[in-house]
């Protein structure tokens, strides 16, 4: 009697101590999942963001202006030399103001954004434009079409 009750003890405890091992696996499953979710949850954002976000990332914020027309054309550039920033609307002057504010460690990969940007800016007004071109070409177009029939109309009165 004596060795079933020791038999059912040693069995009762090798099933708490997998039962244990079973739940500590659990248990710490669990914490890295709330680990990482914390983690994802305090990582920076990049790009394009609030004005908030950009002061939480504890770097000197420095500003510059902007015009409306050339807030996307600017984003496509920031984003591609990786520069966090913030857009701002001064709503206080007539027109409205826009204000760009970026991470003052940023201000080297900033100006080399600029100059690209002008560079851009600068290459695109010095192109013709394609649809003046054509204008004139059907403007001539119309003039050429117009002479030819002039002359088919007196071709045809020689003939006759």
């Amino acid at each position: 009697m004596q060795d079933e009750i020791n038999e059912k003890v040693v069995a009762l405890s090798i099933k708490t101590g997998k039962l244990s091992a079973e739940v500590l696996q659990k248990s710490m499953k669990f914490f890295l999942a709330q680990l990482k979710k914390q983690a994802d949850k305090r990582q920076m954002p990049h790009g394009k963001q609030t004005l908030k976000q950009l002061m939480k990332q504890n770097a000197g914020v420095s500003n510059i202006e902007i015009t409306k027309d050339n807030i996307k054309a600017f984003e496509g550039t920031a984003k591609k030399y990786g520069i966090d920033f913030a857009l701002k609307k001064d709503a206080t002057e007539t027109p409205p103001r826009y204000l760009v504010f970026f991470k003052s460690r940023d201000a080297d990969a900033l100006t080399a954004a600029f100059k690209e940007f002008s560079a851009k800016k600068l290459s695109k007004e010095k192109k013709p434009s394609i649809r003046k071109a054509l204008a004139v070409f059907r403007e001539k177009a119309k003039q050429l079409n117009a002479g030819r029939e002039q002359t088919k109309k007196k071709e045809r009165g020689i003939d006759r």
